[in-house]
């Protein structure tokens, strides 16, 4: 792949989850940018103000309803896409949804859902535009993880399972097309806590009271606190860069070098930081 920045001037970004939150900060940094816009998600109106932020910007924006847990709409994406724009450079895998508890309040059904859309989706995107990305003369797959796959915190095991499964997929991936020479990039992102509206729409598992819930809520609620626009600059300015990982925030900055320093007792010191 070329040295020096990776120029997103009239470049054509495919972005899963696009109506708020990082997907929507990835897009408003996109644009700035002057790079045209595939914007996708499952909330057709939250979506249509997005997309309307960009009139008048000089750069081509279309806009999808797509549920990323349908492998049929995934499979007839890429044609959709296709007839609005010339190719594609650019696919971010943004969109993910969340489900605290313990391993026993998570249902197999709870799990199946979350994994459908935060690991199944990312996986059944990035076969569908392939072929779409190898035939771009420079392209990269931007792949949202989390903070909760850098550290698996108790509570957590269905989310922390899900975006673990994302790191490894992308890491491996990258590596495969490292070997075979593609001109195809991989970034595997980790945010933190970013403040986006996962924990108000976060699925209530089965097993869990009431006044559990809403203590779980409120307590993810307070560690959301980055602006998400702020999260998408940063974002895209690893995919100028191209960086294959990039920590966002300092929490999860902080998260990543605890657990490197400490691999299997740094919820031990984590634990105790966070009851502090």
């Amino acid at each position: 792949m070329g040295r020096g920045m990776f120029i997103l001037k009239d470049r054509v970004a495919v972005i899963t989850g696009a109506a708020g939150g990082i997907g929507r900060g990835i897009a408003l940094a996109l644009a700035k940018r002057g790079c045209h816009l595939a914007l996708s998600d499952i909330d057709e109106a939250a979506l249509a103000k997005t997309a309307a932020e960009f009139a008048g910007k000089g750069i081509r924006v279309t806009q999808y309803r797509l549920d990323v847990s349908k492998a049929e709409e995934i499979a007839a994406f890429p044609a959709r896409v296709l007839a609005d724009h010339k190719g594609v450079d650019l696919l971010f895998n943004n969109a993910g949804v969340a489900i605290g508890g313990t391993f026993e309040q998570v249902s197999e059904a709870d799990f199946d859902w979350l994994l459908s859309i935060n690991l199944f989706g990312v996986i059944r995107m990035t076969r569908a535009f392939m072929p779409l990305l190898r035939a771009s003369s420079e392209a990269r797959i931007v792949n949202l993880s989390s903070l909760f796959g850098l550290i698996a915190p108790p509570g957590q095991t269905a989310y922390a399972a899900s975006k673990f499964g994302v790191r490894g997929f992308s890491n491996a991936l990258r590596h495969e097309l490292e070997l075979e020479g593609a001109k195809i990039g991989v970034t595997v992102v980790h945010p933190g806590g970013i403040a986006t509206s996962i924990a108000r729409n976060a699925r209530v598992p089965t097993g869990m009271n009431s006044g559990d819930v809403e203590k779980q809520r409120k307590d993810f609620e307070a560690f959301l606190k980055m602006p998400p626009e702020k999260a998408g600059e940063i974002i895209v300015r690893a995919v100028e860069t191209r960086k294959a990982r990039v920590l966002v925030g300092n929490d999860a900055k902080a998260a990543g070098l605890i657990e490197r320093l400490f691999p299997v007792n740094y919820w031990k010191l984590l634990g105790r930081a966070m009851k502090s």
